[in-house]
């Protein structure tokens, strides 16, 4: 289960994947994840994680462990985290099939995934499963826009962005599927990404919790 990547361009885009976002990193949006991730606490599975932004901004004590798919994403996570001051455990791993036992963890983040991950209901249902009863998944994810007129316009362009964004849906209502998910939404925030084409720029942020039986 998961995407298929392309072996010209996801490594194209892996490689130039920080240099992309670096404006937008600078203009608020690594504020925005160190507000997010230093939410997490006790075990912790970054989903999705890229080439590590977020990895230098989790509290110290936590227990963090890094999935990421991509071979060639994972590929930079490996080497920043050789690099770093402070121990991750990585997965080379999708969201939709992660190789954990249930009730393993006590926090999930996604940050910028859930829009590109081939089958997000399946992997909200695969967080409520390793996530403790009480469990928290924090997440900052740009979502289809509230506006009609915007919306209509992330459809328009989807397919073509898809393209470029390797992956990246710009239409989705990630809140309606966290919403109808096994996960109970807690604090949903709007907000924008800044520096980030119209289509991408409608954000939200905040945390769901999985039941306590």
């Amino acid at each position: 289960m998961g995407r298929v990547y392309d072996a010209t361009w996801g490594r194209g885009f892996a490689a130039l994947y920080d240099s992309f976002f670096k404006s937008v990193e600078e203009a608020g949006l690594r504020d925005m994840r160190g507000e997010l991730v230093g939410q997490a606490s006790g075990r912790t599975i970054d989903i999705g994680a890229g080439t590590g932004a977020n990895l230098d901004l989790y509290p110290a004590d936590v227990e963090l462990v890094m999935a990421e798919p991509d071979p060639h994403m994972a590929r930079q996570l490996r080497r920043k985290v050789a690099e770093a001051d402070r121990e991750a455990e990585l997965v080379e791993a999708g969201a939709e099939a992660l190789p954990f036992e249930d009730s393993s963890f006590d926090t999930a983040v996604f940050t910028l995934v859930l829009c590109t991950v081939p089958d997000p209901r399946a992997a909200l249902a695969e967080v409520a499963r390793i996530l403790k009863p009480g469990g928290r998944m924090l997440f900052l994810e740009h979502v289809r826009a509230e506006s009609p007129g915007l919306a209509r316009w992330q459809d328009r362009l989807e397919k073509p962005w898809r393209f470029v964004g390797d992956g990246c849906h710009c239409n989705r209502d990630t809140v309606a599927t966290i919403d109808a998910s096994p996960l109970r939404l807690e604090r949903v925030e709007r907000d924008k990404l800044p520096k980030a084409p119209p289509i991408t720029r409608p954000l939200v942020r905040g945390s769901a919790v999985r039941a306590v039986a």
